[in-house]
């Protein structure tokens, strides 16, 4: 089995789908809703919608069911590292640096550079990634 490190940046890149097909269906729906005569004016939201869409899904995801669409698929969990499940704001704060592409390797780099073995905002959450295989 792969690592768990390989696994997350697999549920990622299964996360980033979900999340295209559904911006894609946002997308459309603004479109026929807010202005179906004009074809491309939907796409002046994106900048607002995208960040808001991208949030709640992982905040929801990993608040309700600790894991995500991507997470689940790979076998991996959220969880306090009390371990119970994370509260609310965990959940909003290690998901930040998701919203683009590059905070997230920032985070990651950072918690490499530290010497930790996770990200940043995970140890500012108190939150790891457990394997649910073991």
């Amino acid at each position: 089995m792969a690592s768990v490190f390989t696994r997350r940046v697999l549920a990622y890149i299964i996360d980033f789908f979900v999340v295209s097909a559904f911006m894609w269906i946002v997308s459309f729906l603004l479109s026929v809703f807010i202005n179906p005569y004009g074809q491309f004016q939907v796409y002046m939201y994106f900048p607002y919608v995208v960040p808001v869409l991208i949030i709640l899904y992982f905040v929801l995801l990993e608040k309700t069911k600790g894991a995500t669409v991507g997470k689940a698929l790979m076998y991996l969990r959220v969880i306090s590292r009390n371990g119970y499940p994370i509260s609310t704001v965990q959940a909003i704060v290690r998901n930040l640096t998701k919203i683009f592409w590059f905070p997230i390797i920032f985070d990651w780099a950072l918690g490499k550079l530290f010497r930790r073995d996770d990200r940043i905002f995970s140890d500012f959450t108190k939150t790891i990634v457990v394997n649910e295989i073991e």
